[in-house]
């Protein structure tokens, strides 16, 4: 039991000068009663409606509590480039994976153009805010026309990651995917040593607005002129994203250009129609990004060298899996980029990459 304070003991004083000069001094108006005893009961009766603000005063507002549902919006660059198809069956696992996890309910809400369209991707995510979504993950055909659309997405309190292709100058909190400058200059190193170092090179290149792939067909040319001076890059060809066009492109460039020895593809878009490359396996070397089931086919005959397999699969778990850990956890990732590893892919590994991408994506 504690002991009672002593009468004699000084009362404790408080100190308002703090409180008070906030409060502007035109508001404060004392008209104090001439008794001493009404004096004291309304100082005391003054403080203790004084007490509650003041025991809060400074205290951090405790974090909002998670949703039980969340809607996770989804918008990749294309419906038509199979890569994305990989993605979204990432995000649609990782959902599931979590909604068990954590006794939620996480959907996906995929809003992907049919082909590129970044004017589109922005309507798409400004659809998504107005929607409710939670969190919204987005590969950008053009940086420059969505980082208006994430911003404004932001400032309405909807996280944003993006994953494979990037919004440098937006708000986004993170960025799931390929270092670029490696992925090019490995695709150049790989290259080069097939041509033994001499040869005519050419580069796919696909979207050119898309600031993921500018930077790789710039780090192949960089590495070309650092590293193997008798290799010529003859030029960078630029195309729309899907296997037809890609392949139709490949082909053009070839009966223009019979000189060429070698292809630097730094996505793998013709890969996914058959027959696409026409010269002879073996008389033309070829290293290409991306390594989904229908590429694997060009490994198998001859007629590319290597594939490095970007984790397409994992740009829509791992973009789910940083909103989940925003939203639910509060916590984001300490740096922005958060990469994704290559796989080379050639004749020797071929089986057991097979079996990797029957985990990611059983067959139907």
């Amino acid at each position: 039991m504690s002991a009672s304070p002593s009468a004699a003991s000084p009362a404790p004083r408080v100190d308002l000068s703090g409180f008070f000069r906030f409060i502007p001094l035109s508001l404060v108006r004392f008209t104090l009663p001439s008794s001493p005893m009404k004096k004291l009961s309304l100082l005391a009766a003054a403080l203790a409606a004084l007490a509650l603000p003041l025991s809060s005063f400074g205290q951090a507002a405790a974090a909002p509590a998670a949703p039980k549902t969340l809607t996770i919006g989804v918008v990749a660059k294309s419906e038509s480039n199979a890569v994305f198809q990989a993605a979204r069956r990432g995000a649609e696992a990782a959902a599931a994976d979590f909604s068990k996890k954590l006794n939620m309910t996480i959907k996906i809400d995929w809003r992907t153009p049919n082909d590129e369209d970044a004017q589109k991707q922005a309507e798409n995510i400004e659809q998504l805010v107005l929607s409710g979504a939670n969190g919204i993950a987005v590969s950008c055909s053009d940086a420059n026309k969505v980082t208006d659309a994430i911003n404004r997405a932001v400032s309405n309190g909807v996280p944003v990651v993006t994953f494979d292709s990037d919004a440098p100058q937006s708000k986004r909190f993170a960025i799931y995917g390929t270092d670029d400058v490696t992925c090019g200059t490995q695709i150049m190193d790989e290259l080069g040593k097939e041509m033994g170092g001499k040869g005519v090179v050419a580069i796919l290149a696909g979207n050119q607005n898309a600031p993921n792939l500018q930077t790789r067909a710039k780090a192949v040319r960089d590495e070309a002129a650092k590293k193997f001076p008798d290799i010529k890059i003859l030029d960078t060809y630029y195309h729309k994203e899907t296997p037809q066009d890609a392949a139709a492109k490949v082909e053009q460039v070839m009966l223009a250009n019979p000189q060429i020895t070698g292809w630097a593809m730094i996505g793998g878009w013709p890969l996914f129609t058959a027959n696409a490359l026409k010269w002879k396996p073996g008389t033309v070397k070829c290293v290409a990004v991306d390594a989904l089931r229908p590429e694997l086919a060009y490994i198998e005959d001859g007629h590319v060298n290597l594939l490095l397999a970007q984790q397409c699969y994992q740009w829509g778990y791992q973009s789910v899996t940083l909103l989940v850990d925003k939203i639910v956890n509060h916590k984001q990732p300490d740096k922005a980029f958060v990469p994704s590893p290559l796989i080379p892919v050639t004749k020797d590994n071929l089986e057991e990459y097979r079996k990797q991408l029957d985990v990611w994506m059983p067959k139907s």
